[in-house]
């Protein structure tokens, strides 16, 4: 396909004419009324960009390093679920779209194709893991991860109850024949039949993920896996201080893209206040609402080490696979190169916080 949409919303717009209904609502959805999945985006909007002039960008990079390893963008591929129901060809498409782009991607626990599949096409993937009841399997799965060679675990520590997400229960969410929770063992962990009057998801995870979790199980998990630990789903400045202080390699702001407790603060003005609270001692990373290159400059100049989209990914995925995918995160470093390059930066590094006014 040579004619792409001009931009993230305009894959978002041939996403939707593409999707099922039950499948779009589920990948566009919030919680309740959907007032943080509507701030992660408008916050973006309140922050004005200060730009520098008569600095010399004729010689561009958006070229980053995390954990040692080289990247070609700062923008990486966020851990999302499902990917089958937006291209038969699932997490195999969204994996060869990052090996194009050279980013990483961060594989969700509820891939419905095996781990081992994608990470043995790419060695830029992390592995994204909810903690079950059951810790033999939860050992498991990282123990796969490690095997198959992750390069990290980032552990998901704002979903061990559900948010209630009415679009779900409205479509009574559930997996339709012939995809499963790929990753997950025989005993019920991957299915997801539809449950009356409600969603199969909700169900699935109110049912088998572990609502106990709490700090004391940062030091279980890095005693079973030698990989870095990053922990999703930070958004206040303590939670950031405990989650270095119990051994986090990286952190994650992120409000799992409004989809788990609705009025929680937009993502982007959560991000100052964790990354003064990490003083660099682990990177910080953001997510949600991120669909503009000005945005990712606003997330960099507030000390993001990159940020993690989501939804784009999986509507680049549903519009034309791995090919659609490259097509909207190009969109989006273009828009990064061109908006760096206003502010007077020639790479994603040189970005200050000197450049952020309100309006």
């Amino acid at each position: 396909m040579s004619d792409w949409p001009l931009n993230l919303a305009g894959f978002e717009s041939a996403a939707r004419d593409r999707l099922p209904q039950m499948v779009y609502d589920y990948y566009a959805g919030g919680a309740l009324d959907e007032i943080t999945l509507r701030a992660n985006r408008d916050a973006y909007d309140e922050i004005a960009l200060r730009y520098r002039v008569l600095v010399d960008v004729s010689r561009r990079s958006l070229a980053t390093g995390i954990f040692g390893r080289s990247l070609e963008t700062p923008i990486l591929f966020a851990p999302t679920a499902f990917h089958r129901l937006a291209c038969e060809e699932g997490e195999m498409a969204t994996v060869r779209a990052a090996k194009e782009l050279g980013t990483l991607m961060v594989l969700s626990s509820l891939s419905t194709v095996p781990m081992e599949q994608v990470i043995a096409e790419y060695e830029h993937v992390w592995f994204q893991l909810y903690v079950y009841r059951d810790r033999g399997l939860t050992r498991e799965l990282v123990a796969r991860a490690e095997a198959a060679g992750a390069a990290a675990i980032v552990l998901t520590v704002d979903a061990q109850i559900w948010g209630r997400r009415e679009r779900d229960v409205r479509n009574q969410f559930h997996l339709p024949q012939g995809i499963s929770v790929a990753n997950a063992l025989p005993g019920g962990y991957g299915d997801m039949p539809e449950r009356e009057g409600d969603s199969g998801l909700a169900a699935y995870v109110n049912s088998l993920f572990d609502p106990a979790l709490s700090w004391e199980d940062i030091a279980w998990l890095k005693s079973v896996t030698s990989l870095p630990v990053l922990l999703k789903g930070i958004v206040h400045p303590d939670d950031a201080r405990l989650a270095v202080e119990h051994g986090a390699d990286g952190v994650m702001v992120s409000n799992h893209g409004g989809r788990q407790l609705d009025t929680a603060c937009a993502t982007i003005r959560a991000l100052p206040d964790v990354v003064a609270a990490v003083e660099g001692r682990a990177p910080v990373f953001v997510d949600g609402g991120i669909r503009r290159g000005t945005d990712v400059v606003k997330a960099l100049a507030y000390g993001a080490s990159a940020v993690f989209v989501g939804r784009p990914v999986l509507w680049g995925l549903a519009v034309g696979g791995d090919a659609g995918i490259v097509a909207a995160i190009r969109s989006l470093q273009h828009e990064l190169d061109v908006a760096l390059a206003l502010c007077g930066a020639a790479t994603p590094a040189q970005v200050t916080a000197d450049i952020l006014a309100p309006w």
